[in-house]
């Protein structure tokens, strides 16, 4: 008991020990940042005070960007992400389960993803724009493309690593393929999905501020491309930094569902 209960205080130790050295290092990022701006070392032209991007969040807090307020920004980048990820999750899980299942599916499918899986995102962009315009379609079709081979992937890996004998087990008790699918196959998948998820949230979110610098009219992206055009750097670095804390609070959510819903895997922080 005692030597569960070291242990235990050992681990909780650890761990405010790790999140003591990032807090410092961000602090010392800070505080490098400071010095160099204000002793003026760098031209405020290309990297801006924490001062006056500090100052310049709060403008954009109280007077928006080009009439329209931070927050809807902000709201039309993640819709755009949330939506090409739910598409992307109700076609390539599914998808996945089956061609990790069958060989003959999978020979269907895994060519066309193959092939397009290491393309640039923005090499098709073109093509995409063409056929649905520069409103919210293209980008979500974009966004989409670049979120399902992740996804696929994972799950099709970790259908083929699935135990036989848990199979086997099931048919000989009267399962029937659906239900092994479902009921065996799928809740095994889950933490391999939700590691591929994670994946797919960050190719995605950098395909989303590319896809807003290219032909956008709102977003956080074409926010920090519209402002440089006007050497804004401070509007700049406060949407770099607004979009690095979003993808930071999606990543965190998703390793907590793992620390927490699959414990079993041995997830740390």
């Amino acid at each position: 008991m005692n030597t569960l209960f070291r242990k235990k205080v050992f681990l909780i130790l650890e761990q405010i020990t790790a999140r003591g050295v990032s807090v410092i290092t961000v602090v010392f990022l800070l505080f490098l940042w400071t010095l160099i701006t204000n002793l003026k070392w760098i031209d405020p032209l290309f990297l801006p005070t924490p001062q006056s991007v500090w100052a310049a969040f709060l403008e954009l807090l109280h007077e928006g960007y080009k009439g329209s307020p931070l927050g809807t920004h902000i709201i039309t980048s993640l819709y755009r992400l949330f939506l090409s990820l739910f598409y992307a999750c109700v076609t390539a899980i599914p998808l996945g389960i089956l061609c990790g299942y069958s060989k003959y599916i999978r020979a269907i499918f895994d060519p066309i993803i193959e092939f397009y899986r290491p393309l640039p995102p923005l090499a098709y962009y073109a093509l995409l724009v063409l056929w649905f315009g520069i409103d919210d379609k293209s980008k979500v079709a974009l966004l989409f493309l670049s979120a399902f081979p992740p996804l696929f992937i994972a799950t099709v890996y970790s259908v083929q690593r699935t135990p036989l004998d848990r199979i086997h087990a099931a048919l000989s008790l009267g399962a029937s393929k659906w239900k092994v699918l479902s009921h065996v196959i799928f809740p095994g998948c889950l933490p391999d999905i939700i590691t591929g998820l994670r994946t797919a949230i960050g190719v995605t979110y950098s395909t989303l501020v590319a896809a807003e610098m290219v032909a956008a009219t709102s977003g956080i992206g074409w926010m920090v491309l519209d402002a440089s055009k006007f050497l804004r750097s401070d509007i700049i670095f406060v949407g770099i930094i607004l979009m690095g804390f979003i993808a930071m609070l999606m990543d965190g959510l998703i390793r907590w569902i793992q620390r927490y819903k699959f414990p079993w895997v041995g997830i740390q922080d």
